[in-house]
């Protein structure tokens, strides 16, 4: 990532350390938070209870997630900040349901049959009435990545309704001293978002990822289960020029030895995939039947937004962002729970931006506008966000900045905090000033190597211009014992996550989150009460899109 020493970065980080000194002498002084762990864990047991059926959107759980969250609001002192005076603002996806999932790998004598959710998980985004791929040649095109810029293309062969096999992650995942794409930290390219869209754009029919754990940063349980329930997408006027028939996901196992009956050894082609030099391979004499029926239906889902209108310049907005949404409810786990929770994901999120607004309004009222969007979509692709960012109910030209809440701690105090996507924006030293008075470092490539930056709501707005920090408390535990936290976590991370095992706890420990959330608390406070515009630094690539707009924030 990259850092910048620059005198204006300076300025501005000192700005905002000196500014709420002199205007707490000043009018309004700032309030110290009092953030209350029991009213959180509250929040998170009601949101992420069975009766909320994980939260699916556009499902009969939503209404009820809308009618608590906008209760809860109102009772913090916050006004409706969505469409038309109400809490809301609709969201219009297609859904996609697939049914009688059928698969077949071929290859001379030998041939495969393809399980949902064990040897694949395969779906679409395409609106129609079924799949029916037959005989569909194979193709290994390295990690499926074109970019001129850095003189990459992984499609020097025409690819047009075949099914083209492709790595998690990208070329720098295994070897980080190559240093084409940033080393270690991962860049947009190796999403699997990013697999799917490429694919629609060279024309191929279908795409099978190769999962991995490392390079996926989570194992196939999270995939089956994502994957294995309704899947959504944005309306699109030309759906099939930037979606593809077949969007699936391969086992490793299974991946190895479909190669080696190709005559191909994996693990030299994954060597191979990592230099522009790589030339695509087919699987010769390999084919792939895929079919799926498919209940394709327009919905209407809803982001929750509240308001606290800002006393001088209520026209210009701080964000405080995450989603209420889950992956709802899928096929039963080996104790028979259907019902995906999402307690830490994100329930704790979303109990936070409550918690985060009874503090803005216990205190003054802020001379900005501060907005609490609760966004729907999030599993789906960051649908709700993606839909807001073009779509915004607040000018993003005048959308001072944003704080971004996932998945928030709730296995106690760490002794740094986590900057996602450091080095991109001018939030990033008052954010870490804040930490430092509570004693703790900052961690800057935190997620890196897992594409963290990519993976939550926060992104669509930073591609608009609007800085945004994503947060989150890592390093070491600090408080004993600490053997039981970091096993907690250890099993969070390998049981619980987008599993139906991620649900509430009683005797979770807030401290930590408690401390993330004074961080966002106070640098948005000072923000709120400043004429400051935090800016992209020098470098990065979300610079341009904001400079668009410079003058209307003079």
């Amino acid at each position: 990532m990259r850092i910048s020493s620059s005198v204006a970065v300076l300025a501005f980080a000192a700005a905002l350390a000196g500014g709420a000194a002199a205007q707490a002498q000043t009018a309004q002084a700032q309030t110290a938070p009092a953030f209350d762990a029991a009213r959180i864990s509250e929040d998170i047991r009601v949101l992420s209870d069975d009766s909320f059926e994980g939260r699916g959107i556009a499902t009969p759980a939503e209404q009820k997630v809308i009618d608590y969250l906008s209760r809860q609001y109102a009772a913090a002192g916050f006004a409706p900040g969505g469409e038309n005076g109400g809490w809301t603002q609709a969201v219009g996806l297609n859904r996609f349901t697939v049914s009688n999932v059928s698969g077949q790998l071929k290859l001379g004598d030998w041939s495969q049959s393809l399980t949902q959710g064990q040897e694949v998980t395969m779906t679409t985004r395409l609106p129609s009435n079924g799949v029916d791929l037959k005989d569909a040649p194979l193709v290994f095109v390295g990690y499926g990545i074109s970019a001129p810029e850095r003189q990459w293309n992984d499609f020097k062969t025409d690819v047009r309704g075949k099914v083209i096999v492709v790595l998690v992650n990208d070329a720098d995942f295994e070897d980080p001293s190559l240093n084409t794409f940033g080393g270690e930290a991962m860049t947009y390219y190796g999403r699997w978002t990013y697999k799917f869209e490429e694919a629609a754009r060279q024309g191929a029919a279908g795409v099978l990822i190769v999962h991995e754990t490392k390079p996926a940063s989570y194992g196939w349980t999270t995939v089956a289960n994502s994957w294995g329930v309704p899947q959504f997408d944005i309306v699109r006027a030309d759906p099939s020029a930037e979606r593809v028939a077949m969007e699936g996901w391969i086992q490793r196992d299974l991946a190895v030895d479909l190669f080696r009956r190709a005559g191909l050894d994996f693990e030299q082609e994954k060597i191979k995939a990592r230099s522009r030099d790589f030339q695509p391979v087919e699987l010769k004499g390999a084919t792939l039947d895929a079919r799926m029926d498919v209940k394709s239906e327009r919905i209407v889902t809803h982001n929750v937004v509240a308001k606290l209108e800002g006393s001088t310049h209520p026209d210009e907005t701080i964000l405080y962002t995450g989603h209420w949404d889950h992956i709802g409810m899928g096929e039963p786990d080996a104790n028979g729970d259907r019902i995906f929770n999402g307690a830490i994901d994100n329930a704790s999120g979303t109990a936070a931006l409550l918690e985060m607004s009874r503090q803005w309004s216990a205190g003054p009222r802020p001379e900005r506008t501060i907005v609490m969007i609760s966004f729907t979509g999030e599993e789906s692709g960051l649908l709700g966000s993606e839909f807001y960012a073009a779509n915004p109910l607040y000018p993003l030209e005048k959308t001072v900045g944003g704080f971004n809440i996932d998945s928030a701690a709730v296995f106690g105090r760490m002794n740094k905090l986590g900057v996602t996507g450091y080095g991109h924006s001018e939030l990033d030293e008052p954010v870490i000033a804040a930490a430092a008075a509570q004693g703790r470092g900052f961690v800057g490539d935190a997620g890196a190597a897992a594409g963290i930056y990519f993976r939550s709501d926060h992104f669509p707005l930073a591609k608009k211009g609007v800085p945004m920090a994503y947060l989150s408390s890592t390093g070491e535990f600090v408080d004993a014992p600490i053997e039981p936290r970091l096993a907690r976590a250890a099993d969070y991370r390998a049981n619980r996550y987008h599993q139906a095992a991620d649900e509430w706890e009683a005797d979770w420990d807030y401290s930590g989150m408690l401390q993330d959330l004074d961080v966002m608390f106070k640098v948005g406070q000072d923000l709120a009460n400043s004429r400051t515009w935090p800016e992209w630094k020098s470098g990065s690539e979300f610079g341009p899109e904001r400079a668009k707009s410079a003058a209307q924030r003079r």
